[in-house]
This record gives C-alpha cells, sequence and structure tokens, in this order.
C-alpha cells in the first residue's frame, strides 16, 4: 500500500487506529498485530483477524511511532492491543525533543 499523509489507518486484528502524518513516496506494509492495516475510509472497521501472539506489545493512545530511516511517522488516535510495523519492523515509539534551556 502506498499511504498518504492524513490517511486514517484501522486495524484488522484490535480497536487500534492510527493517522499517517510523515511517509515516503513508495509502497509500505504497514501492520498491526501482524495484520495489514486497511483504509477506514475504504475498508469499515472489523477487527475479526487473526492476530501474531508475539506481535501483542500494544500501542498508546495519542503518541508517535516512527521510523527515520524509512520515513514514517503514525500518530495513535485509538489504543489497541497489537505492535504497530513498517515492513514487519516494530515502529518505535517517538520521543519528546528536549527543550532548550532557559538559564
Amino acid at each position: 500500500m502506498k499511504p498518504r499523509v492524513g490517511q486514517t489507518l484501522t486495524s484488522a486484528v484490535d480497536a487500534t487506529t492510527v493517522v499517517v502524518v510523515r511517509c515516503p513516496d513508495s509502497d509500505l506494509e504497514i501492520t498491526c498485530g501482524g495484520a495489514t492495516m486497511v483504509d477506514s475510509k475504504v475498508s469499515p472497521a472489523d477487527a475479526s483477524g487473526v492476530a501474531d501472539p508475539a506481535q501483542q506489545s500494544g500501542s498508546q493512545l495519542g503518541k508517535r511511532y516512527a521510523d527515520d530511516s524509512v520515513g514514517v511517522e503514525l500518530l495513535c488516535t485509538k489504543a489497541g492491543q497489537g505492535t504497530l510495523a513498517v515492513n514487519g519492523a516494530p515502529l518505535p515509539l517517538k520521543s519528546a525533543k528536549p527543550l532548550p534551556a532557559s538559564d
């Protein structure tokens, strides 16, 4: 799938929903719990798929998941049990940028 900025993706195995914040201009396989995520506007949310038990570390509401080497960033708008991954590699939680010192 070729994601686009602003696209809402829904998990096929749990309640996870994300918004694409940043993505490269290439095809990516974005998964949650081992199952490919689907565009929520194209197909309705249906969490009837089977999750991979090894990919159940969960996602957190309001957190950003990013991989700078791939150039992708996702914002979690609905939390779930599945692990977010791109091209088979789990997406790490994006850390906050440190604020400048106010000396």
